[in-house]
């Protein structure tokens, strides 16, 4: 056991930051000594030399023994900041990512209707949904996901925000009673099944499920992009993330699939992240088809 003269934040932080292997290891001790005893991080800086009791002392070494070893730090905490909203995470999930904020940003920029019918396909922690219910009360959103624990993680930071997201268990589209939506949007697996960041980083201990979509990755996008338009009003659109090599393809089975006004947005790393367009409606398309070979 570490003696008492150590047990101080500062020495305990000093100590952690040397061995935990990653891009911000004394942030990553910092937020689990303020998780384990309940002080501010802003705290340690001006009271450095405040003792730690024996027990937290313990309690935090256990955590970064964790840390130490690979597992995420919003595992460990329980909880990760999105779109400003404090999320509770397990490792039935994903961990939310900034980059995924980008799809939130890419969704509050379409022309929608006031009252919108938005679907979030794959909710996981119900990140993507409960952001958008933030920022437009009045838009009816249905959060879905095929995993049990996914689900009452979402309902269960839908409860603490209180945000009124309806949250259903569905594997994409097949388990939804009826209904039209003038948004589908989704963040599903889009990793390739041999992809080596499977073996790096936080992915290590995230659920596959959740990550890994066939042998290139586009298993679920075209499984989504081929069903969304049943799910469609007409002047619907459809907004994917997905890798940042895989725009072309994307936007490719967006195109065949009928869809009109297709681009691919940017992350915040300035790679193509996510891919959207309009579904104008199945008669609409019939129409110009016909129009296409009355001119041939």
């Amino acid at each position: 056991m570490t003696s008492k003269s150590l047990l101080t934040c500062e020495s305990l932080l000093y100590q952690a930051a040397e061995r935990i292997p990653s891009d911000s290891p004394r942030l990553d001790a910092e937020l689990l000594l303020s998780h384990v005893t309940g002080l501010s991080r802003t705290s340690f800086r001006a009271w450095p030399e405040r003792e730690v009791s024996v027990a937290h002392a313990a309690e935090f070494e256990a955590l970064v023994s964790e840390r130490v070893n690979g597992s995420p730090i919003a595992y460990l905490l329980g909880h990760q900041e999105f779109w400003s909203l404090p999320l509770y995470v397990s490792p039935s999930t994903l961990i939310p990512r900034p980059d995924t904020e980008c799809l939130v940003e890419a969704a509050l920029s379409l022309p929608l209707p006031a009252s919108a019918r938005v679907l979030d396909l794959g909710t996981g922690t119900g990140a993507i949904a409960l952001a958008l219910a933030s920022e437009h009360a009045d838009w009816q959103v249905t959060a879905c996901d095929y995993v049990d624990e996914a689900v009452e993680l979402a309902h269960r930071n839908a409860r603490a925000l209180q945000l009124p997201v309806r949250v259903v268990r569905s594997s994409w589209f097949s388990g939804l009673a009826a209904g039209k939506f003038d948004l589908v949007v989704s963040n599903p697996p889009y990793i390739a099944s041999a992809d080596h960041h499977l073996e790096q980083g936080d992915v290590r201990f995230e659920p596959s499920s959740a990550l890994v979509s066939g042998e290139d990755g586009l298993d679920d996008l075209r499984l989504i992009v081929e069903q969304a338009p049943e799910w469609l009003e007409a002047g619907g659109w459809l907004l994917v993330e997905h890798g940042f090599d895989q725009a072309e393809a994307v936007r490719s089975l967006f195109e065949s699939r009928g869809f009109v006004a297709v681009e691919s947005r940017k992350d915040y790393g300035d790679c193509d992240r996510m891919t959207l367009g309009q579904w104008i409606g199945a008669s609409v398309l019939r129409d110009q088809e016909t129009g296409d070979q009355h001119a041939e």
